[in-house]
């Protein structure tokens, strides 16, 4: 790959928009429900698959229905879409105001 084209692929790259929002881990076979807040959501799903996967997640719940359902009884959802408008600022405050009202909608839900 050249140099011009490795230069264009980063610009895209730091001027990307990623989805920000509300997400959602579900356990098919128990209805259990795990609700968070991502300022990418792609990268947070991969991310939580992963620490469960190597036994490393920190919701211990969580942890225990991944070992025990193993991760093909899971959905990953985006409940939630923040529209933003500057890259540039912290956006997690209206993350969090987002999350509490999923919250509030699925009361038997539990953060992630």
């Amino acid at each position: 790959m050249d140099i011009k084209r490795k230069k264009e692929l980063l610009k895209e790259w730091k001027n990307r928009r990623p989805e920000m929002g509300v997400i959602s881990i579900s356990c098919k076979p128990t209805g259990d429900l795990f609700l968070g807040i991502s300022k990418d959501t792609r990268a947070e799903f991969n991310s939580n698959r992963f620490k469960l996967s190597v036994k490393l997640h920190s919701n211990k719940q969580l942890q225990e229905l991944w070992d025990r359902y193993g991760e093909n009884e899971f959905e990953y959802s985006v409940l939630e879409v923040l529209k933003y408008e500057n890259l540039e600022d912290d956006q997690t405050e209206n993350l969090l105001e987002l999350l509490e009202c999923c919250m509030i909608e699925m009361p038997n839900a539990r953060r992630i």
